[in-house]
Order: C-alpha cells, then structure tokens, then sequence
C-alpha cells in the first residue's frame, strides 16, 4: 500500500478524518481535502506525519469543479497519481418536509450530490487501475426517520450515482461502492440532538451504542486496499440498525 495515494475529501473532520488517518496509517499518501476550517487540516496532516505518514492540505469546495480538480492536481503533483478517492465531504440539515426551507434543500444537494458528482466525475478520469472510489450514503435509506427527507434525498442520488459509475468503468479494475454509516459520533450527527434522543437513536441497535468515526474507517480502508471484489455495493455500516 505504500506506494498508493488518496485523497479524501471532507478530511479534516469526522468520519473523514478518521478515514484520512487510517489510510495514512495503511501507507498510503493521503491529500486531506477540507472546505473552510484550514487549522483542523492542518492538525490532521501533523498527526500523520509525526506518525510517519505522508499528507498534505488542500482546500477545496466539492461542488466547484476547478477547486476540486486542485486536489487531483495536488495528489499527482506532491506524491504521483491517484489511486483512492474518499468521498466523505457533506451536510446534514434535518427538518419536516412540509417546513424545510428550500435554500438549505438546495444547499444540501449541491454539496451532497453535486459534489459527489464532480468528485466521482475527476475520480472516473484519473484513478489507476487497482483503484477504489468511495462514497458514502446513510442508513436511514433504510430506517426511513422522520425529518430526514431532504438529507436522505441526496444519498439516494449518491447510491445511484455510484451504483452506475461502476459499471462505467468496466475493464478498468477500479471499484466504486458506498458506505452508508448508521448514527455515529461526529459533530455533525451530534449537532442538534439531546443526550435523550442520542440514547434512544444509540439503542436502535443490537451493540447498544454509537458508531465511532474509527468503526467506519474501518470499513473505508477495507474498500480502499483488500476488498478488490466488492464493486457496485452499499455497505450498511451501522451495528445490525437495519
């Protein structure tokens, strides 16, 4: 693996982090792609190189093609091609369909869908064979919870989108998949929640607890080396939710 290189976008926190630290941790170079917070990049890419690792910075928005081919650019420019691409770069908005604002509705597709599309899109022209591309979905495709509409509309667009692409590359030896994560600890599942609701959504599952950004990695890293004949699947990552 040490001569493999991803980018993952999303990298600087969360399940992207976590995902971003575990492949620099299997040896692979890892330009960690964030949108806004450049000292939590910053902190990533310290902590894999004092681990040894390899890993850059570069800011990004998904849903901008330009800014997003800069981190495929960078990849091959600082460490020499691209192998692995982690789509972990989104946001969550909750509410009742009936009252979700349209903005945050239109916001929610543009960084969810559009960004996943762009990233697949650059990802379809420069990954090399033995490559993984990898998106992410939810849960609650299948758990189906109230105030989730807007948020599950876009990762049923990125399952479709993935699900597709890999048949596209057919004959490349790329793999495309998705992990769809159930409740897990990161800011963005935490952000708006009570601690009741958040031990009533931890006890959904046989485990009685949340997933850790750690336990998805986990699954991110087998996609990304190891799992060369699982192509075109959805991976529910949730502790036996559903």
């Amino acid at each position: 693996m040490t001569d493999r290189i991803a980018i993952v976008t999303g990298g600087s926190r969360g399940i992207g982090r976590a995902s971003a630290e575990r492949l620099a941790a299997d040896g692979l170079a890892v330009v960690v792609g964030y949108s806004g917070n450049e000292q939590l990049a910053n902190e990533v890419v310290a902590g894999i190189t004092e681990r040894g690792g390899r890993a850059i910075a570069v800011r990004a928005d998904v849903a901008d093609e330009t800014q997003a081919q800069a981190l495929f650019d960078a990849a091959t420019e600082h460490f020499g091609g691209v192998d692995v691409v982690v789509n972990a770069a989104g946001v969550m908005t909750l509410g009742p369909l009936a009252d979700f604002p349209l903005d945050q509705f239109d916001e929610l597709m543009r960084v969810n869908v559009r960004g996943t599309f762009v990233i697949d899109q650059l990802a379809a022209r420069t990954v090399r064979s033995g490559g993984a591309i990898i998106n992410f979905s939810t849960t609650v495709m299948k758990t189906k919870l109230p105030t989730y509409s807007a948020y599950v509309a876009t990762k049923g667009a990125v399952e479709a989108i993935g699900l597709i692409l890999a048949r596209e590359l057919a004959g490349r030896d790329i793999t495309v998949n998705a992990v769809a994560p159930g409740p897990t600890a990161t800011d963005l599942f935490l952000d708006g929640k009570d601690d009741a609701l958040i031990e009533r959504l931890a006890n959904m599952n046989p485990m009685h607890r949340l997933g850790q950004p750690d336990d998805i990695a986990e699954v991110v890293s087998f996609l990304a080396g190891p799992a060369r004949w699982v192509n075109g699947q959805v991976l529910y990552t949730n502790g036996g939710m559903a």
